[in-house]
């Protein structure tokens, strides 16, 4: 499913001032490749898609630079200057997540992370991947599961927009 708009125009203006024209982003969970709609001007974009019916609906191969289609848990890189997790920590278990986290935090220069508050959700379209696992975050319960993160913008009550600690 695509994740929320509210808030995208003001992230975008910000990655495109803190990043210079050609660097590298990986966008985790794909899906119709929205991001890489808004930043592909700007970024190098590689995609992570682990549900194939999206990369066939949405023409995500033609989007982004490279198309890994797997679970981000599995998937193996060096380096991107920025990581984008839109919409996606909540269909992990709290352990999964923090593993994704701690293995992409020294491998990129800033990561964003937008979650929902509050929200269940179930399969969607037959794709199980879409349910909530974490249907209980609030911006409390998000500091205290993954520490080194700090709220950049919460356009809406329901939304959470988070970048690494400390990086200017």
């Amino acid at each position: 499913m695509a994740s929320y708009d509210n808030g995208k125009d003001e992230v975008v203006k910000w990655l495109k001032k803190r990043f210079p024209k050609g660097a590298t982003a990986l966008d985790v969970g794909a899906c119709d490749g929205k991001w890489a709609g808004l930043l592909g001007d700007h970024f190098k974009m590689d995609g992570v898609e682990i549900w194939e019916a999206y990369i066939i609906a949405n023409h995500l191969k033609e989007k982004y630079n490279k198309l890994f289609h797997c679970d981000i848990a599995d998937l193996e890189y060096e380096w991107y200057d920025l990581i984008i997790f839109g919409d996606v920590l909540e269909h992990m278990t709290v352990e999964q997540a923090q593993r994704v986290l701690a293995y992409a935090k020294p491998r990129c220069k800033d990561i964003i992370i937008a979650v929902p508050f509050l929200f269940s959700q179930g399969e969607l379209f037959g794709n199980k991947y879409e349910i909530h696992i974490q249907n209980d975050l609030t911006p409390e319960i998000f500091e205290q599961r993954y520490p080194g993160f700090e709220m950049l913008l919460r356009p809406i009550w329901e939304i959470g927009i988070y970048h690494k600690k400390g990086v200017e």
